[in-house]
């Protein structure tokens, strides 16, 4: 099958399944909705919603199965995360960095004083913390972190990525997890672990696009240790020497958080060896992790493979399987 007629027969099979799910949930958006106001100050969930889709396509299948109460706290917590991501490659230099994190620096201060700016993504978390509880220390812990990578855009040991990663994505998994009122040890242990997997993977999945800037994404003792030289990646890319080596090592530790969270969470006591069905949408986000590290290994590691880029036109279905066995 080509291509282009998978990745149509994965958006056919999605909408089937979202219709799907909507009906046996009676609950989530729906894809026939008419349309409402221009997203923006005045409707600041749509902005968001529409921003995640845009710029975090993964995240927006990931949204069909939150519960209708927790949508607009999702995409708000999705788009501020996104947002902050984002920043390193949309300013010209690092003092722009710093003045864009301190806006939202400010931001969260505001929102928890009750004063949050005249920006639709700090509108829509100000709304939600209405009524769901969103702590305002790991939003700024987020800022933080993000601040300090654009003063390091890249890390020289595994251990102080996977410092990043707990400040970023898994800080953001610990959000949702409060978003559903879901307060566990267990369930935040194995957050920590994902978020760690879910941001290897995804610096794999941009390492193309980071070499094309001259940044490397692969901390530099496994670069070294392969005998990788961060120019040659930068100017030969997959012709560099040692560097499907480096990968590889990279995406097994990937894999090993990976299934380090899914093992907390299914041989915990009382979990019938499945994810809790009231965690499972936050757990859910495990999967894109897992098809990009399986389709990188088909690849043979070659992270700069053009197909690695592509949408996987199956994602929307593996998403609903893995809901629907309670496993990631």
């Amino acid at each position: 099958m080509k291509i282009r007629d998978s990745l149509i027969l994965g958006d056919q099979m999605y909408s089937k399944l979202i219709t799907s799910t909507h009906s046996i949930r009676r609950r989530g958006l729906s894809t026939n909705a008419a349309p409402g106001p221009a997203p923006g100050p005045s409707d600041p969930h749509a902005y968001c919603r529409d921003f995640v889709r845009k710029h975090d396509y993964d995240s927006f299948l990931n949204s069909y199965f939150y519960p209708r109460y927790a949508q607009n706290g999702y995409f708000a917590i999705k788009a501020f995360s996104t947002e902050l991501a984002m920043v390193q490659d949309n300013v010209s230099n690092a003092m722009i960095g710093q003045m864009r994190m301190q806006f939202w620096r400010d931001a969260v201060k505001g929102i928890s004083d009750g004063r949050p700016p005249k920006h639709p993504i700090a509108l829509a978390l100000d709304e939600s913390s209405q009524t769901s509880k969103i702590s305002a220390y790991h939003l700024k812990r987020i800022v933080d972190a993000r601040d300090a990578e654009i003063q390091t855009s890249s890390f020289l040991t595994v251990d102080s990525l996977t410092s990043h990663a707990e400040s970023t994505s898994s800080t953001v998994l610990y959000l949702l997890l409060s978003l559903l009122s879901l307060p566990s040890s267990t369930l935040s242990h194995a957050a920590s672990h994902l978020g760690t997997a879910q941001t290897f993977a995804t610096l794999l999945r941009a390492l193309p696009f980071h070499a094309k800037h001259g940044r490397m994404a692969i901390p530099a003792e496994i670069t070294a240790k392969h005998g990788v030289s961060q120019e040659d990646v930068f100017w030969h890319g997959p012709d560099a020497r040692g560097i499907e080596d480096a990968v590889f090592e990279f995406a097994t530790i990937a894999h090993d958080q990976l299934n380090t969270a899914r093992e907390m969470l299914v041989n915990s006591e009382g979990s019938n060896g499945r994810v809790p069905g009231e965690a499972m949408p936050v757990f859910l986000a495990g999967v894109p992790v897992s098809n990009y590290l399986q389709r990188l290994e088909k690849a043979g590691f070659d992270a700069f493979d053009g197909k690695l880029q592509q949408r996987d036109g199956l994602l929307a279905w593996q998403m609903w399987l893995a809901n629907y066995k309670k496993c990631f």
